[in-house]
């Protein structure tokens, strides 16, 4: 018995070895099976049984849709029209910073592959995935070109997975490492509207790719693992999440020698600053301009075809780069100046209308107030939406006595907006209180526009002052009428007129009756010259230039400088502003003055390329030789006047008395001013000082300024607080003098260039350049007439 057991054991021993080639053979044999089965699926896949793979064309000319891009003239990047915000960037414009961030992090060996890392792979394979990814830079962005949604079936996924890898040696194949880099981070969804890295590095940081800190190159680096979990502005978790992964990628960078110890450890005590850009239509700069410039485009493409597609050009996905006339420092310092001085002007509003038993209206009674609202009930969205649905008239108008959640513009509330309660009627009495504004600003010279704000809150007011707005200028058309005289009858500004009260007759220049216009100084008896006129604001003496040029000169001297003149009536009281204009073609009229009697028309945009740089449209510029010379000079010297002795001189003085006054305290924006360069404006304010207006002028500089109600009757009683010189004025004030503390840009302190030979005389010995005191209501609205 003993030695059978012997014997069996004797036998095991033997047949130990031949078990081990068994099992060795049966391994390789699998492995062998597996090897076939994955070579089988390449081929089948490579065969597209499981569906189109990327042939050559499609892989040179992936499918992406391209924002259109809004550039300023100093190069910025103003906003974008868009179904994906993507704006494609250029490896060269990429910072080695990135690259080496990128790289580190996210393939290691990108430069050594064919687009599939096999010891990546193979380490992922074994660790499970615990050591890294086995995604390449190659495969990721083939997973962002042509790969599905992932499937959660096994089987599925392999196939996509074998179908990415196919995709990646193509790229590899097809594209240069540098240009696979390039796509990929310009392909790449960032959120909030950041897809690309340029739009990314515009909404977080405020910056040009070229511009980003390897900070900042690492934080976008974190995000590419998973925007929404590593984001530094999306959650509070979210926010510590990126940071402790680009402190990963600072570990990684050092391990792969693009960065020491020392350096990584300095960088990791460094926050994350974000300089967040809203990538909103509502949001960011040039808001109101940028919403008059999609209508403009959309006119402009519906003209024209792209011969790639042979249909007319997409705004929103052909990748088109419009260059426009905005200077984005000038208008930042625009919207700025805006902003305080609005602010600051609707607090002092607000408490006057305290007062107010009818406010915000102050010449309504009930009825015209209900007539009012009424209106503005009918054509709100909310009436509109709940018509669609049926419900009439009756129904409706009750709905807005129903108290309701809403999200309202508010002055003083983070973000300056704020949750509250009320019915919608009192929403829109609540928006009525709120004063309105537009500011414009040109080049003389070129006619370029260089600020455009239509308002200052796009979300919440919607309405374009510069563009749609049309309200009565006042005193500020009255350069047109003084230039008219000055080019009919050769006036000097030191012709002297006695100032007094001067009717118009009843059938002369289409006066139904008789035409007498006040100043609401009352200060009357004096002899003045046209300087000193246009300074003060006297509407008496501007009756009497009217009386001898006639209105309709007027009219043709005004259609020549660029406005339209088709209502307006051709009467006297037109000398004081009593028809309606806007702002866009007030400024651009304007401008004749300072560019020695030539008219350009405003520009908006200069150039517009495709996506691959070609030129597809490029502004001529058209100029007029609209008035004389000298006509211009002698006007500019009069306006000259209104800021050295009239109702503009608060930009000159620094007065501690006057800081300590209310009216400055309060709504004097930005004062002092202390300008001392020669300046041309004039201030405007209309009856009941329903509007407020200011146009400055520079050398190279024309800016024109408005500020009002919605609607007239909403207004401020005192025309001390109420007249151009106090709405409107601070903002030109704040916006220039912020303009000039701005070394970037060359905003002229020159005096306006004189004719060769003037033949006018404007140093006048009978002038005398009073700045006594602070002329606070010198801008002369008419009791019972409309304004000047």
């Amino acid at each position: 018995m003993a030695t059978s057991k012997k014997k069996t054991a004797a036998k095991g021993k033997n047949n130990k070895p031949e078990n081990n080639r068994k099992n060795i053979l049966l391994f390789w044999k699998l492995v062998g099976l597996g090897l076939g089965m994955v070579v089988l699926l390449f081929m089948l896949a490579a065969w597209e049984v499981f569906g189109d793979l990327p042939d050559h064309t499609a892989l040179e000319n992936p499918q992406t849709e391209l924002a259109t891009e809004i550039v300023t003239a100093d190069g910025r990047t103003l906003g974008s029209f868009y179904t994906d915000n993507r704006k494609p960037v250029k490896y060269e414009d990429l910072p080695q910073n990135l690259i080496d961030a990128l790289v580190s992090t996210e393939d290691e060996r990108f430069f050594d592959h064919s687009g599939i890392d096999g010891y990546g792979t193979t380490r992922a394979a074994v660790f499970l995935g615990q050591r890294g990814g086995a995604s390449t830079i190659t495969q990721q962005l083939a997973k962002l070109y042509f790969t599905e949604e992932p499937s959660r079936n096994t089987v599925d996924r392999i196939i996509q997975k074998i179908k990415e890898w196919i995709i990646a040696t193509r790229l590899e194949k097809q594209y240069t490492k540098e240009e696979i880099l390039t796509q990929y981070l310009n392909e790449f969804d960032f959120l909030y509207q950041a897809i690309g890295i340029r739009s990314a590095a515009n909404i977080y940081f405020d910056k040009e790719p070229k511009d980003l800190t390897v900070s900042e190159s690492a934080v976008f680096v974190a995000m590419l693992k998973n925007p929404a979990l590593f984001n530094p502005r999306r959650t509070e978790a979210s926010r510590e999440n990126v940071l402790m992964r680009r402190n990963q990628v600072f570990v990684q960078m050092v391990r792969n020698d693009k960065m020491t110890e020392e350096v990584k450890d300095s960088l990791k005590q460094i926050p994350i600053k974000l300089d967040f850009q809203s990538a909103s239509h509502n949001e960011g700069m040039g808001t109101y301009f940028r919403e008059y410039l999609r209508s403009w485009l959309t006119d402009w493409a519906r003209e024209n075809v792209n011969k790639d597609t042979g249909k007319p050009y997409n705004l929103y996905n052909d990748g088109l780069k419009v260059n426009t006339t905005i200077d984005y420092r000038l208008q930042k310092h625009a919207e700025d100046a805006m902003l305080a001085h609005m602010e600051n002007l609707q607090a002092e509003f607000d408490h006057q209308m305290k007062r107010n038993k009818t406010a915000p209206f102050s010449d309504l009674d009930q009825k015209q107030i209900d007539r009012v609202v009424k209106r503005a009930m009918v054509r709100s969205e909310r009436w509109k939406l709940l018509k669609a649905k049926g419900l009439s008239d009756e129904e409706i108008e009750k709905s807005f006595d129903k108290k309701t959640e809403m999200t309202v513009f508010d002055w003083k509330s983070e973000n300056r907006e704020k949750d509250t309660l009320m019915t919608p009627r009192d929403s829109i009495l609540y928006y009525k209180q709120h004063l309105r504004s537009g500011m414009m600003s040109i080049e003389p010279q070129t006619g370029h526009v260089k600020t455009w704000v239509g308002g200052y809150n796009h979300k919440y007011f919607k309405y374009d002052h510069v563009e749609k707005g049309k309200r009565q200028p006042g005193s500020t058309f009255k350069p047109f009428l003084y230039a008219t005289a000055i080019d009919l009858l050769n006036y000097s500004p030191c012709k002297e007129f006695p100032d007094g009260e001067y009717t118009i007759p009843a059938g002369k220049w289409g006066n139904t009756k008789d035409w007498t216009p006040g100043d609401s100084s009352g200060d009357y008896g004096n002899i003045l010259t046209l300087t000193q006129a246009l300074a003060k604001s006297k509407n008496t003496i501007s009756a009497r230039l009217m009386d001898e040029v006639g209105p309709q000169a007027v009219i043709d001297r005004v259609s020549q400088l660029g406005i339209d003149t088709s209502n307006f009536d051709a009467v006297p009281s037109l000398a004081l502003g009593t028809s309606d204009v806007n702002l866009f073609q007030m400024v651009g009229a304007y401008a004749v003055f300072a560019n020695q009697g030539i008219y350009n028309e405003p520009v908006l945009v200069t150039s517009i390329e495709d996506k691959n740089g070609t030129l597809l449209y490029q502004y001529t510029p058209e100029s007029k030789d609209v008035m004389n010379e000298e006509t211009a000079y002698v006007t500019v010297k009069l306006m000259e006047g209104v800021t050295r002795g009239g109702s503009g001189t608060r930009l000159r003085g620094d007065s501690e008395y006057l800081k300590k006054t209310a009216l400055y305290k309060e709504i004097m924006t930005g004062y002092p001013y202390n300008f001392k360069n020669d300046i041309a404006g004039k201030t405007g304010t209309t009856q009941n000082n329903s509007d407020g207006w200011f146009m400055g002028m520079v050398p190279n500089l024309v800016t024109g300024v408005w500020v009002g109600g919605e609607d007239r009757s909403v207004h401020f009683s005192s025309t001390r607080y109420g007249q151009g010189a106090s709405m409107a004025l601070p903002i030109w004030g704040t916006f220039m003098k912020n303009a000039y503390a701005d070394d970037r840009l060359d905003i002229s302190k020159e005096s306006f260039k004189e004719p060769e030979d003037l033949s006018i005389t404007v140093n006048c010995n009978e002038y005398k350049n009073s700045q006594e005191g602070d002329p606070l209501d010198d801008d002369n609205a008419v009791e019972g007439e409309l304004e000047m």
